[in-house]
């Protein structure tokens, strides 16, 4: 299991409105660009890589708890498992931003190998993300009102 977890300055619901955004993830989210809806039951599709080499990440939304909490099941030929997201309030003000993914890779042992091999990768790849996310939503507080 990968998991990553920062604060920011924005509130918990203000994160999850450009989070759940799926349109926008392409400005967080470092080469993945996806579409879908929201709730329990909702699709969302994924592609993740560079032009046309890459892979379709599909998924099925679990758990929405609007402003605080939103798990998607990967279901594609490639990833599956499970990855959430959940913002948090704190005291202070501001917000705490959790990413986590409990994936299985495919081709096995092999699979299992590479993913345990890329895990560093993964974890940097996740905290650049959250950073990306948690300025893009500290922008959008400064324009409400």
């Amino acid at each position: 299991m990968h998991h990553v977890e920062i604060t920011s300055r924005a509130t918990a619901q203000e994160v999850f409105d450009v989070l759940t955004d799926w349109s926008r993830q392409h400005e967080w989210m470092p080469f993945t660009r996806a579409k879908g809806g929201q709730g329990v039951g909702a699709a969302i599709e994924g592609w993740t890589g560079v032009g046309p080499a890459g892979f379709l990440d599909t998924m099925v939304i679990t758990e929405w708890t609007p402003g605080r909490r939103v798990v998607a099941h990967h279901t594609g030929k490639v990833i599956r498992g499970d990855g959430w997201f959940e913002t948090k309030p704190l005291p202070s003000g501001g917000c705490a931003i959790v990413w986590a993914e409990d994936l299985q890779a495919p081709f096995g042992v092999v699979g299992r190998f590479g993913l345990a091999l890329l895990g560093p990768a993964n974890r940097i790849f996740m905290r650049v993300g959250l950073r990306r996310l948690a300025r893009l939503a500290e922008g959008q507080s400064r324009f409400a009102a």
